[in-house]
């Protein structure tokens, strides 16, 4: 490592590393600004491949484009419709009918039982890339509908759905950069105090990003790789995020070798040899832990797991190649005002964190043992979090228009009206299930289409009688599930956007059941290689999930009681696991690393309190770098996004400023050398004295 760190940091290759990816950059930003081209953001892009609506998604296809999804168009005037009203609507059916995105036949206007209300139902085919094209879709049926006084419109169903998440994840990826970089760059000015050195970590960051989305876009495109708005912007917060967390570990080690080195060069190389480990064993553990997300069952969450493994490993190969060498270059005058010369003293030796292990130190057995009924007591809020599922309803922060024209349309018409149930079966066997599917409790029997027949396929669709969104509505699809499977050689497979929603949660739920114990298996062997004991590893897992647990906790309770959110989506619980414990691991490695190179040195009492001096601070900003990055989530409308940000941003504080700092340090202190078992750490007997003064480092050559 010492030779590689040496030629990164040589006089000359410095320059070329620069030179190099800045040819990287040029090759890749043109297509990295192409991704959005490639997005997958249509229904069967999330769906789980071996579940029944995905199935039946494909078996219908020969009835239904599976590009086409139905608007639901509703005209209501309080009081009762006119005739004129009526005719105006019908001249409408007919007008938009005309359109070039309507596929099929336009159904309508039909009429409520009350008068107040009449529906058309409008097939748009939007092309693969329809989720994109509805906001434009909605848009050109607002400007051909009429409109008069008293006679209110909207356009909801699926397909005016999909042209609201549209335009909530319109500019997702600008907002959440323009937010992630205004984050790093005001807590980079707080941690450095210099009015230059945040640039660097900034442009390597803006690198790591660029050729993260040309490689994703790559992939996506000859490969298959499955992208959509959610993974495209969660790429942007992690690559920011925790590349930035990268450039503050090596640009703290190294302004602490400059102290004790004359030549910026070989400070730097030290510097490599010394934190390259650490940063290296926590990208390494962050994209393995994403890439275990290929085991989940949920297309959107398998999706991003190589996404996010892209960009950790980029952001890595950035900041320990592209960041030393533009540091170098520079040289010790980026850190001014507060530039370190040769023969300084170390601030961190007397600093506040240095101060927090000495307290610590007096009594540390009752530090872990208060601070963690704490964290037991906080995660008891685990039991307000209602992770079952949201609503359209509840999706969305604030008042979306086609939520509103689905209140409207089930005030006038049965509860799942627009979002039919669809059953596809063999054709022999197309009555006896028509017979089956209208006679189930929740689904209005005289809605139950007739079978059409093509291919051998029998298709059929139902109307639900409650909203189709609602658990009574997922009850029924389980309801005509036992229905129509249970017709002789039907092979019946119920779908439609219900079933739809319902196998996605069941999915999520078998996801955080299979991938949560696999990611925290490699995490223990990661720990354990790195750190050469079975112990401490152990011991850090402990406190990973007493953090997860106490993050959970806390934010269920605000979700409740502070910000009014009816609930979390089903893969709440994994990403967050995925992003604390992947993430937060992060700073168990900075901190232990530090403690046993100390405890090789001094002793593991001496080194887990010199190990918190030094990583503290940098931790620390660390911390608030990558919870400010995660809470710029909570700007996008979407509630999902919004509650994943603020749990994940909590999270890492917790684990910075409590878990890490003081849990961790207490009970290295009160465990004492034995952390380190079985390795023959564990058998050093401690120091008889502090020593007079530490060692020169070893000396790694830097290339002259």
């Amino acid at each position: 490592m010492s030779q590689v760190a040496g030629w990164v940091t040589h006089r000359y290759v410095k320059f070329v590393v620069i030179a190099f990816w800045l040819v990287v950059v040029a090759v890749l930003a043109p297509l990295g600004g192409k991704l959005t081209s490639v997005e997958h953001n249509d229904a069967k892009s999330w769906l789980p491949a071996s579940a029944e609506s995905t199935k039946a998604l494909d078996k219908a296809g020969v009835f239904v484009d599976q590009n086409t999804i139905p608007a639901v168009l509703v005209y209501q005037r309080d009081g009762g419709l006119t005739q004129q009203d009526l005719a105006a609507i019908t001249a409408d059916a007919q007008k938009f009918g005309t359109l070039d995105t309507v596929d099929g036949k336009v159904v309508g206007p039909v009429q409520s039982q009350d008068g107040e209300a009449a529906q058309v139902i409008v097939p748009l085919n939007l092309g693969s890339n329809g989720w994109d094209k509805a906001a434009d879709a909605v848009d050109q049926i607002k400007a051909e509908a009429t409109t008069a006084d008293g006679l209110a419109f909207y356009v909801t169903g699926p397909a005016g759905q999909a042209a609201d998440s549209s335009a909530a994840f319109s500019g997702i990826e600008s907002t959440l950069l323009f937010a992630a970089v205004g984050v790093v760059i005001v807590i980079l000015l707080l941690t450095y105090r210099s009015p230059v050195l945040w640039l660097l970590p900034v442009i390597s960051a803006g690198i790591a990003l660029t050729v993260s989305q040309g490689v994703i876009y790559l992939l996506a495109d000859n490969t298959g790789l499955t992208v959509n708005a959610q993974s495209a912007g969660i790429l942007t917060v992690l690559v920011f995020g925790a590349g930035t967390d990268y450039a503050l570990l090596l640009v703290a080690r190294y302004r602490e070798e400059l102290r004790k080195h004359g030549d910026r060069h070989e400070a730097m190389a030290v510097a490599l040899h010394r934190a390259s480990p650490a940063i290296i064993a926590s990208g390494s553990t962050v994209a393995i832990s994403m890439l275990v997300l290929l085991l989940a069952t949920v297309a959107s969450t398998s999706g991003l797991g190589p996404v996010a493994a892209i960009g950790i490993v980029v952001a890595l190969a950035v900041m320990l190649t592209l960041l030393p060498a533009l540091l170098v270059v520079c040289g010790r005058w980026v850190f001014w005002p507060r530039v370190p010369h040769l023969g300084d003293s170390e601030p961190t030796e007397h600093g506040f964190w240095a101060r927090v292990g000495t307290r610590i130190s007096h009594r540390p057995r009752r530090t872990w043992v208060v601070t963690s009924l704490v964290l037991v007591v906080v995660s008891f809020g685990v039991v307000q979090l209602n992770a079952t599922g949201l609503s359209d309803a509840e999706s969305f922060r604030g008042d979306m228009p086609s939520i509103t024209g689905q209140q409207v349309l089930e005030a006038h018409f049965p509860g799942g009206a627009g979002s039919p149930v669809v059953v596809v079966a063999d054709a022999a066997q197309g009555d006896a299930v028509r017979v089956a599917f209208a006679g189930v409790d929740g689904i209005d029997g005289s809605t139950v289409t007739e079978p059409v027949v093509k291919g051998g396929v029998a298709y059929l669709e139902g109307t639900l009688t409650a909203a189709p969104d609602s658990s009574a509505a997922a009850d029924t699809i389980d309801r005509v599930r036992t229905a129509v499977h249970a017709v002789p050689d039907a092979n019946a497979l119920v779908g439609g956007a219900t079933a739809i929603n319902l196998d996605v949660e069941r999915a999520a739920a078998h996801d955080n059941r299979v991938i949560i114990p696999i990611i925290l298996l490699v995490v223990f062997l990661i720990l354990s290689v790195l750190l050469r004991a079975i112990l401490a590893p152990l011991v850090l897992i402990g406190t990973v999930i007493l953090s997860f647990a106490a993050a959970i906790g806390f934010s269920a309770l605000v979700f409740r009681h502070v910000f009014g959110f009816a609930g979390a989506d089903t893969s709440f619980p994994l990403f967050v696991f995925v992003f604390l414990v992947a993430l937060g691991i992060d700073y168990n490695i900075f901190l232990m690393t530090r403690v046993r190179e100390e405890a090789l040195r001094v002793g593991h009492h001496r080194g887990s309190l010199v190990g918190l001096a030094a990583t503290g601070g940098v931790i620390t900003s660390a911390g608030l770098v990558l919870a400010g990055t995660f809470a710029v989530l909570g700007t996008l409308p979407i509630v999902g996004f919004a509650e994943i940000g603020f749990a994940v941003a909590f999270g890492v504080l917790l684990d910075t400023i409590v878990v890490r700092s003081v849990l961790v340090t207490a009970l290295n202190l009160d465990i004492g050398s034995r952390m380190w078992w079985p390795s023959a750490l564990a058998r050093r007997p401690e120091p008889a004295a502090e020593p007079a003064a530490p060692p020169e480092p070893e000396p790694v050559t830097a290339s002259v």
